[in-house]
Order: C-alpha cells, then sequence, then structure tokens
C-alpha cells in the first residue's frame, strides 16, 4: 500500500488506515524503531504483559526442587551473610 507522507510541523507523517490499525492490534500507542532502513511499527506492550499467563501455562511448582541443594557453604556465606 502507497500512502503520503504529510507535512505536520517540522516533522512529516503517515495515516494508518484503520483496518490496519485494527489487523496489527494497535491501542493509543505503538513502539516504533527503525531496523536495516526499515520503519518498525508494533503494538505497546506493558511490562510484563502475558506473564500471569505463561506461568499458569508452565503447571504446578509442587515438583520443583531446590537447585543449590547440596551445595557446600563457601567463605561468604559463613562470614558475609547475615540474617
Amino acid at each position: 500500500m502507497k500512502v503520503e507522507l504529510i507535512p505536520i510541523g517540522n516533522s512529516r507523517g503517515i495515516r494508518i488506515p484503520k483496518p490496519l490499525i485494527e489487523q496489527c492490534c494497535f491501542g493509543d500507542t505503538v513502539q516504533i524503531h527503525v531496523e536495516q532502513c526499515r520503519l518498525i511499527i508494533e503494538p505497546d506492550q506493558t511490562p510484563r504483559q502475558g506473564w500471569k499467563q505463561a506461568f499458569a501455562a508452565s503447571g504446578s511448582s509442587a515438583q520443583d526442587r531446590p537447585l543449590l541443594k547440596g551445595v557446600p557453604a563457601n567463605q561468604f556465606d559463613a562470614e558475609g551473610w547475615t540474617w
């Protein structure tokens, strides 16, 4: 799709047609960056978006085991650590 660059003050912009906005799942804000001479516009995501679903999909933690169990204490454990 070919679109015209529109003057906006000292800048220039484009109008994104509504069907493209909906297809790309854009909200009120977007992330924009340049990659290999291409302008990349992506939906804005909040920090940790989707983490809750990812943790739920990973299953129960009932079978988890400590990763450091059986590792002997070192000098820091004996001298540098206080509770």
